[in-house]
Order: C-alpha cells, then sequence, then structure tokens
C-alpha cells in the first residue's frame, strides 16, 4: 500500500459546501426540470450563497479577528486560507451562472415572458415604465446626499441600493445613496401578448437624474451588501447582564446582528477605482469582498415569480404530490393501533397530518396524562401548536421545549414561546451550551395504575410546510424503554442536564457518536468472519474526523459501505486501497433530500436507525440529537426500499470521483430513475394495496 497521507482523502468543508451549491444550480441547467423549477434552483443557489457568507464567511472572518487564525483538522487549511479559496471559487462561478441565467431567460422568451435587464429597459423606452415609477416608485424613496466627508449611511444586510457618483458645477463630487429594496422587487404589464418583467431597482438606476435633478451623474450602480450574521449565543450572554433571561438576551442578539460587518458586497457593473476605494473605506472592508456581477442581485423573486405571473399552466412546474395517509384507521383509534403496531411515516409521500392528528387524539384522551415536545423550526401558521395548545386546554400537561437558537427562526421561536405560554403549556428553553435539535415527542399515559408512553422520533422538523418540501422520516412507537429514555431526556432538559445513558435511543452528545462507531466496529468484525460486511448511510453531511477515519478503516477492512450525502462531505470515496470500497452520492431534486438513515447488515440481519442528526461536529459534539432503532419488519423493509431507489437514482444521483469531484450519474443508455419520482409512485401503489386489501378482508367477512 501507498504512503498514508490523510491530507489526501479529505476535502475542505467549506469548498465541500460550495460543490454542494454548484449541484443545486446545475439542476437549473436541466431541461428534465419545469421552466419556473429552474429559476427557482437558482433562487436557491443564491439564498443558501447568502446565508454561507452570512454564517460559514462570519464565522471564519470573526476567528481571524479574534486571532483564531489555527489550521482545520482535516486539510489544515487556515482561517485566511479557506476565506482566499472561497472567494477565488465563487468569483469563478460567475460566467457559469451567467450562462445559465442567460439560458433561463431565452426559455422565458419563448414562453412569451421577457425578464428585462437595465439594457432591455433603456432600449425598450416604453412610457409605461416612466410613468410606474414616477407615480408608483418615486413618492417613497428617500434619495439622499453625502459629501465624501461626511458620515455614509448604514447599508442593510441583504437589500439593494442605488448608488450614484454626482457633480455638479458649485460643490465637489458627491455620493448619491437610494435604498431600492422594496417587498415586491419586480413589477409587470403585458404589451403585444407578451409578459414583461422589470425590476424596481433597474427602474430606480435607470431615472436616478431624476431624484438628483442638481447634480450631472458621472456614475451609477446597484449595490448589495451581505453582513456577518455568526453571533452565538455565547457572545450574547457574555454581554448581558441577565443570565436568567434567555429569551430576553436572544432578542438582544437578534438586534446586534443586523449591524456586524460586511463579509461580502455586491455591486452591478465595473466599478471605477476612485468609487470602489470610496466603497472600501466608508464600509470599512477590503476591496477583494468586492464582487462585480452581471446579474440580478436578489433571486428571491424566483420563488413566487409564477404565483405573481398568475401562470396556469401547470407543465412549467413540478407536479404536485398528493401526499398519501399511509394508514386507512377510523379517527379516534390511531393510538390503539399504535400500541400494536409501530407506524414510520414518510413525507412528503405520507401525509404529515397524521401526525397532528395523533397530537389532538392524545389531547381527548382521557388517559393520557401529558404531551411533551421539541420544537426548533415550525411553520408560519403552525398546526403542532394550535393541537400542543389545545391539549393544554384540555387539561393536558404540555411541555415544551423550544429552541430559540435555531438560525434564521429565533424570531417566530420567541412568539411562540410566547403564545404557548399564555394557553398555559410549560416552556423551557434548552440547554446554555448545547443546542437542541432533537426531533421528539413523548405522549404518556396513565390507566389503572400502570404507564405507558408513545414516543415519537424523527428525522425533521415538525413544520407543515417544509413537509411537503423535504423527504423525512417519523416513526412512532410504544416500545417501553424507549419511552423511558424519552422521558430521562425531557427531565434532563427541565434540570439542565443532557443524558448520560440510555436504554433503546441514542442521544447525543454522551450516547450518539460511540454508538455509531461501536456499530461500525461489529460490522469491520463480522466482515472478517463472514466476508459480507455492508453499510448504508442516508444523511445531510459529514466532518466528523473520527467517524470518517473509521469509515475508512471500514473501507480497508473489505467493508462495503453506500454514503448518501446530499450536502458537505469531507471524506473522498473511491480511492484504490483506502476508501476504494465507499460510494458516496450526493441526490439533488424536487424535494430537499433531509432524512437520517443508518443501516448496518444486510439479507436479514440489518440493524437500521432513524434520527435528528447528521456527522458534523456540531451534531455530535455540541448538539442534543435523537435516534430509535427501527424494529417493525414492514418500516425496516419500507426503509431498505427508499435506500434502494437512492441506490439505483441516475437522474438526480451525483456520483463523487476519488479526486473529490462530482458528475452525475446518468448515461445515454441508462433508463432514467430519478428516485424522489420512483418513491412518489411506490408509496401510492402500496396505499392502493392496502386499500384493495382491506375491501378484500371485508367481502370475506
Amino acid at each position: 500500500m501507498g504512503e498514508y497521507n490523510e491530507k489526501n482523502f479529505f476535502v475542505n468543508r467549506e469548498i465541500s459546501w460550495l460543490q454542494f451549491n454548484k449541484r443545486v444550480l446545475l439542476e437549473a441547467f436541466d431541461n428534465y426540470n419545469p421552466l419556473f423549477e429552474r429559476l427557482k434552483f437558482m433562487s436557491i443557489y443564491f439564498s443558501n450563497l447568502d446565508e454561507f457568507f452570512m454564517i460559514r464567511v462570519g464565522s471564519l472572518k470573526e476567528n481571524i479577528k479574534n486571532s483564531f487564525n489555527d489550521s482545520e483538522d482535516k486539510n489544515y487549511y487556515t482561517a485566511n486560507k479557506q476565506i482566499k479559496e472561497i472567494y477565488r471559487q465563487v468569483e469563478l462561478m460567475n460566467p457559469l451562472i451567467e450562462k445559465i441565467y442567460k439560458f433561463i431567460v431565452t426559455d422565458f422568451k419563448n414562453h412569451l415572458i421577457d425578464i428585462m435587464d437595465f439594457n432591455d429597459i433603456l432600449e425598450f423606452n416604453n412610457p409605461i415604465i416612466e410613468q410606474y415609477f414616477e407615480n408608483e416608485i418615486f413618492p417613497v424613496l428617500s434619495p439622499q446626499v453625502i459629501a465624501e466627508n461626511h458620515i455614509f449611511p448604514f447599508l442593510k444586510n441583504k437589500e439593494i441600493y442605488i448608488i450614484a457618483l454626482l457633480k455638479s458645477k458649485y460643490k465637489e463630487n458627491q455620493i448619491g445613496i437610494i435604498p431600492a429594496s422594496m417587498e415586491n422587487d419586480f413589477f409587470t404589464f403585458n404589451i403585444d401578448g407578451r409578459k414583461k418583467i422589470i425590476f424596481i431597482s433597474d427602474g430606480i438606476k435607470l431615472y436616478v437624474s431624476k431624484l438628483f435633478p442638481e447634480y450631472n451623474v458621472e456614475e451609477v450602480y446597484k449595490i448589495r451588501v451581505t453582513r456577518n450574521a455568526d453571533i452565538t449565543i455565547e457572545e450574547a450572554f457574555l454581554n448581558s447582564d441577565d443570565y436568567l433571561d434567555f429569551r430576553g438576551v436572544v432578542q438582544d442578539m437578534l438586534r446586534k446582528r443586523g449591524r456586524l460587518n460586511p463579509v461580502r458586497i455586491q455591486v452591478c457593473g465595473k466599478l471605477s477605482n476612485k468609487l470602489k476605494s470610496f466603497i472600501s473605506e466608508k464600509l470599512n472592508c477590503e476591496e477583494n469582498i468586492i464582487f462585480e456581477e452581471k446579474m440580478p442581485m436578489d433571486f428571491s423573486f424566483g420563488f413566487n415569480l409564477y404565483n405573481s405571473l398568475k401562470m396556469n399552466d401547470k407543465k412549467l412546474i413540478f407536479a404536485e404530490n398528493t401526499s398519501i395517509n399511509s394508514l386507512d384507521i377510523k379517527k379516534g383509534k390511531l393510538i390503539k393501533y399504535i400500541e400494536q403496531n409501530d407506524l414510520l411515516v414518510n413525507v412528503p409521500f405520507h401525509n404529515f397530518e397524521i401526525f397532528v392528528d395523533l397530537l389532538y387524539e392524545a389531547a381527548d384522551n382521557p388517559n393520557v396524562t401529558s404531551i411533551k415536545i421539541s420544537l426548533y423550526r415550525m411553520a408560519s401558521s403552525s398546526k403542532v401548536v394550535s393541537a400542543l395548545i389545545y391539549a393544554a386546554k384540555k387539561g393536558k400537561e404540555v411541555l415544551c421545549l423550544i429552541e430559540l437558537r435555531a438560525r434564521f427562526d429565533e424570531e417566530k421561536n420567541i412568539e411562540y414561546s410566547k403564545v404557548l405560554e399564555k394557553a398555559g403549556c410549560k416552556i423551557i428553553y434548552g440547554l446554555k451550551d448545547y443546542k437542541v435539535h432533537s426531533k421528539i415527542c413523548l405522549i404518556t399515559k396513565k390507566y389503572q395504575g400502570k404507564t405507558s408512553y408513545i414516543t415519537q422520533v424523527g428525522t425533521g422538523n415538525y413544520n407543515e410546510t417544509t413537509a411537503r418540501q423535504y423527504t423525512d422520516i417519523l416513526y412512532i412507537t410504544a416500545d417501553y424503554e424507549a419511552g423511558l429514555d424519552a422521558d430521562d431526556l425531557f427531565n434532563g432538559f427541565c434540570a439542565g442536564k443532557t443524558v448520560e445513558k440510555t436504554r433503546r435511543l441514542w442521544i447525543a452528545p454522551n450516547c450518539y457518536k460511540s454508538n455509531l462507531i461501536k456499530l461500525i466496529d461489529d460490522e469491520i468484525l463480522w466482515h472478517k468472519l463472514n466476508k459480507n460486511g455492508f453499510i448504508a448511510i442516508k444523511i445531510n453531511s459529514m466532518n466528523d474526523i473520527d467517524i470518517m477515519r473509521k469509515l475508512i478503516e471500514a473501507s480497508r477492512s473489505g467493508v462495503k459501505i453506500e454514503l448518501y450525502i446530499r450536502g458537505i462531505c469531507c471524506l473522498k470515496g473511491g480511492i484504490p486501497e483506502y476508501t476504494e470500497n465507499i460510494k458516496i452520492k450526493s441526490i439533488v431534486g424536487k424535494y430537499l433530500e433531509h432524512s437520517r438513515i443508518f443501516c448496518f447488515g444486510k439479507n436479514g440481519r440489518e440493524k437500521i436507525f432513524i434520527g435528528s442528526g447528521d456527522f458534523l461536529n456540531r451534531n455530535t459534539k455540541r448538539r442534543v440529537e435523537v435516534f430509535i432503532p427501527i424494529k417493525s419488519r414492514e418500516a425496516k423493509d419500507t426503509i431498505l426500499k427508499i435506500l434502494e431507489f437512492c441506490r439505483n437514482d441516475n437522474k438526480k444521483g451525483w456520483i463523487m470521483k476519488p479526486d473529490g469531484n462530482y458528475e452525475k450519474s446518468f448515461t445515454e443508455n441508462d433508463n432514467i430513475i430519478d428516485s424522489q419520482y420512483e418513491l412518489e409512485k411506490y408509496f401510492l401503489n402500496c396505499s392502493i394495496i392496502a386499500i384493495q386489501f382491506k375491501n378484500e378482508q371485508k367481502e370475506m367477512r
């Protein structure tokens, strides 16, 4: 075997994430996807990139600011080196982005829809546009003129501004600033049978001279600032006098977040050296974080354009998935069924409403004494919250752990905490040292002096909106030992402690990674004795060095390993002699792949777990995560079917090559297999068969 050098087997976390986001972008280039969905993939790409700069780049810059420029533990890149490489890679993406956007705009033209850029508007020169801006837009604008030696106004995070270099006979050069972000960032009108789409910021830029009539406009640009958002709760506590008011500290943290330093500045066009230097000085940033672009700066319009245009051509969007009820159970009989059978719900193919129904049934059940649940991200109008409020009003003890540190959902969670508290629910806010990311609900029953439990563990949030957009699994069981573990967990939450030991569940940070590594070791030993060791893991991201080293060890021992990792993967698969038995696939499709599945062994000896955490350091070390073993044979078979479809996906699957790059798994001679589409058909067929079977049973009676 060749010389063992760990650095050769790993990919830097940030570079791996940029590769993932590129895979998202390339979905916009795939004609297999409907037109408006391709635009939406571009919107997702840019939304992802905003958050990446705000959090990951922000964190790296904070490390440098605080003199923490140590190397990371895989490729030994310093924070400085990572930032330079990030900026380089993002800059290199621009030609591809422009090509894809041009491709999409051309396709929109073929559908009689013109997405107009600044030059298009200039050439079009239609009085409708000028009239719209003079009547609707100009009255609400606040143009500001600033002398070069005056205080520069604060530019809000992710908002677009028009910046102009102004010249006058009587004054030195001035700078004009106009806030250009609005609730609706574009307007549309029909002319000659075509729909015209014009961005508000482009119109303001076009007519900027009307807003500064006393000046000559020498230069004019659109500018957008992305600010660091990586302020932690620990920092907030350090700067707070009140260590007990958790909610108040988080609110204070949110106020500070919006005013942190820039990590990226986007400018539409080629800046003059003078204006670039001015922006760098006034925003207190290096010139290398200024990106000169030709694209729309804010792609959020792609998320709602179809509805805004009142389109009715369903071929231009993904077909709606009709979620099926996984069971045909009469109302009020769900708890009785679960006490006899474990239940697996796989959203979005199954209807998330079955969990909401369970909460309402528990509220109405006279033997149910309490409902305890950990809440991380919830829908804007949450049916889960409504059910919990209903249970509290029915006299049940309702305990809600609400994690106020769910990134960018903090304000929503604060508001929900107030609503639930007012309704009589007991609210706790998690642990000071660990973010609670678990997806667990415990229903406790007492009947004739005996206590029983129904425990639900999931891979995704209690959020009806994302349950229609993400692939996730909810597993519901009356297993007594799982219930005891869940009860210990919630008691620990109330006492501000983590769980040290478990009977059935895996609970991070103390009882997750050790159990995981033990099962990998068991599979290595099995392979040495029986030569058919097998591991299949489906997660979102991986960078934990201990787990990756253990997977390398398993591969070198001959264990066949399948890793389905949508996002960050810092391990390279397929390297001869070292990771050649590890196959890594990323699936990017209609739904966000979000379920976490661990399978050890095959041919009837599978040990399968599902849960809330990935293989990132934050999941294994700094969060409370919960996992549950799948005991039901039927549920195991369903999960094995999910893995089989992932294995065979040759349309939405990307295969990692030994150099860490990815390539599409599809070849021209293959039959197209889109795992998500096939799963939709599979679950629908299962539902039809189940209904037919029940009808046959009724006829026989």
